[in-house]
C-alpha cells in the first residue's frame, strides 16, 4: 500500500511539473526607456551617425601626471600574483604605459574599422560593422554580432573580425557587427536601474533590425554569452545560430547529480568523455575551490559596484591593476605562479593597455561593473531565462582554460540543438583575442553545418 501511495504521489508530482508548471517557449521582448529624465511623446531619431575615436592631449597629460604620481604598495616576497596584482611587475607596466605606449598610435589602429553610434531606448550605442572588401558575386557575406563581456572591449574582435571578413580564404565568410555593451566603452551608460543582459538583448535585436538584418548568427563570450543566449530565447525566428565560448548552467538539478558523482570512475555512463574527465576533476579544487578564489570581484561588483568604481575611475593604475589581474588569472589559472602573471604571454602589453584605455578615456569602469548588480539582484535562478530553453542551433568551443569546464551532456540542459561542440587544444576566457584563428575556425565551423555545408 505504501509503495502505491508513493507511486501515484510521485507520478502526481512529476505531472504537474511537466504539464502545469509555467514553462514559457520564448523571453518577451518588452520595450524600455534608458536615457535621462522621462521618455519623450515621440522618439523618432533613428539615424546611424559615422564615429571615430579620437585623442584628447588634456587628457593625454592628465593621464601622465597621474602616472607620474602613483603611490605603489610593496609586494610580499615571492608572492607573484597569489595575492593578486603583484605591485613589482606593476611598476613595469606603469612605467611601459607612461614611457613607451603610444595612444595616438592604438587611435589609429581601432579606427581601421569604421565605427557608429546610433540611438535606441534614449541611449548611444556604438559598434563597428566590418564588411568584406571585395565579396565575389558567387558568395553571401552572413551576418554576425559578436559580443564582449567584462573586463573586455570591442577591441577583443579585432584580429578575429579580420579573418572572419577574409573573402579569399576557404569557408564562409562574413560582415560582423561588434556593439559595445550599454554602460561599455563609447556606449552610453544606462541612466536608470534595471539595465541587464535581457535588457541588452532587447536593444541589439534593435540594432540588427536597423542595420536591415532580419536573420543572423551571435557569438558570444562571459555576458557575451548571456547576452546572446537571451536574444536566442526572446526572437528564435530572428537567430540563425549562436556560437559561444562561455556557457555555464545555471542549474545543477537532480538529473546531473549521479554525472557529477560517477563521473571520475566511470566516464561514458555518466556521458562524459576522457577529456571532460580530465578538465573536471577532481572537482572541488577545479570548482569549487577556484569560484572562491577567483569570484570576490563578482560579489562586490554584483552587490555594490559604485563604491569601487569611485577608486578606480580615479585611478589609472588602479584600473590596470584591476583590468589585467583578470587577464592573468583567466587566460590560465597556472600564470598566479609566475613573477609578471604571464601576461605578455599570450598578449602584447600595447594590447592590453588599450583594452585599459578604452575604460580610462570613456569613464564606464564603474558602468561596466553595474552589470553584475543588475544580473545578480534577487534570485538568478528564478530568472525568466533560465526557464526557457534554447532551440536555434548553437555551437560550443570549450577552451582548455576557461573558468569553468560544462561538459555536452550538461550543456544540453539547456541547448537543445547543438551542432558543435568542440574542445579546443588551447586558449582560456578571453578566447577570442588570445586565440582568433582558432576561434575563426569554430565559428565557420559552426555556420557551415547551419548552413548545410560540412
Amino acid at each position: 500500500m505504501l509503495f502505491i501511495i508513493f507511486t501515484v504521489a510521485l507520478g502526481g508530482l512529476l505531472l504537474w511539473y511537466w504539464f502545469l508548471q509555467e514553462n514559457p517557449k520564448t523571453i518577451p521582448e518588452g520595450d524600455g526607456w534608458w536615457g535621462e529624465g522621462d521618455r519623450p511623446e515621440q522618439e523618432k531619431d533613428e539615424e546611424i551617425q559615422p564615429f571615430k575615436i579620437e585623442v584628447s592631449e588634456q587628457m593625454i597629460q592628465d593621464l601622465h601626471h597621474r602616472l607620474d604620481n602613483t603611490r605603489f604598495t610593496p609586494s610580499l616576497e615571492d608572492s607573484r600574483f597569489h595575492y593578486g596584482f603583484n605591485s613589482a611587475y606593476l611598476g613595469k607596466v606603469v612605467s611601459y604605459w607612461r614611457n613607451d605606449y603610444d595612444w595616438r598610435k592604438q587611435v589609429e589602429h581601432l579606427n581601421i574599422f569604421p565605427h557608429f553610434q546610433t540611438k535606441i531606448e534614449g541611449i548611444l550605442v556604438h559598434f563597428i560593422l566590418v564588411k568584406p572588401v571585395e565579396l565575389p558575386p558567387d558568395r553571401t557575406a552572413q551576418p554576425l554580432m559578436m559580443i564582449h563581456g567584462w573586463p573586455g572591449s570591442f577591441y577583443e574582435f579585432y584580429k578575429v573580425v579580420s579573418r572572419l571578413t577574409d573573402a579569399g580564404g576557404p569557408g564562409p565568410v562574413f560582415q560582423v557587427v561588434c556593439p559595445s555593451i550599454p554602460g561599455y566603452g563609447f556606449s552610453e551608460a544606462p541612466h536608470k536601474q534595471g539595465f541587464d543582459s535581457m535588457a541588452a538583448a532587447r536593444i541589439f535585436h534593435k540594432l540588427m533590425r536597423r542595420l536591415g538584418q532580419r536573420k543572423f548568427y551571435i557569438q558570444g563570450g562571459d555576458w557575451g554569452s548571456l547576452i546572446a543566449t537571451n536574444m536566442a530565447q526572446m526572437e528564435p525566428e530572428t537567430v540563425k545560430g549562436i556560437h559561444l565560448n562561455f556557457f555555464p548552467i545555471s542549474r545543477m538539478g537532480c538529473s546531473l547529480l549521479p554525472s557529477l558523482l560517477l563521473g571520475p570512475y566511470l566516464p561514458s555512463l555518466a556521458g562524459l568523455t576522457e577529456i571532460d574527465v580530465k578538465r573536471m576533476y577532481p572537482y572541488i579544487k577545479r570548482n569549487v575551490y577556484m569560484l572562491l578564489r577567483e569570484s570576490g570581484y563578482m560579489h562586490i561588483q554584483g552587490t555594490k559596484p559604485d563604491t569601487l568604481g569611485c577608486a578606480l575611475t580615479d585611478s589609472p593604475v588602479g584600473l590596470a591593476a584591476y583590468i589585467l589581474e583578470k587577464f592573468s588569472s583567466w587566460t590560465n589559472m597556472g600564470f598566479r605562479d609566475l613573477e609578471d602573471g604571464g601576461l605578455v604571454r599570450k598578449f602584447s602589453l600595447d594590447e592590453l593597455l588599450t583594452n585599459v584605455m578604452i575604460y580610462w578615456v570613456t569613464g564606464s569602469i564603474t558602468s561596466s561593473m553595474r552589470m553584475y548588480k543588475e544580473n545578480l539582484s534577487g534570485n538568478f535562478r528564478d530568472r525568466i531565462d533560465n526557464k526557457v530553453a534554447v532551440r536555434v542551433p548553437v555551437g560550443l568551443a570549450a577552451f582548455p582554460n576557461e573558468l569553468m569546464h560544462v561538459p555536452l551532456a550538461w550543456a544540453k540542459q539547456r541547448y537543445h540543438n547543438i551542432v558543435s561542440y568542440s574542445y579546443m587544444s588551447r586558449g582560456g576566457h578571453f578566447a577570442a583575442f588570445e586565440e582568433p584563428e582558432l576561434m575563426a575556425e569554430d565559428i565557420m565551423r559552426l555556420v557551415q553545418r547551419v548552413e548545410g555545408g560540412g
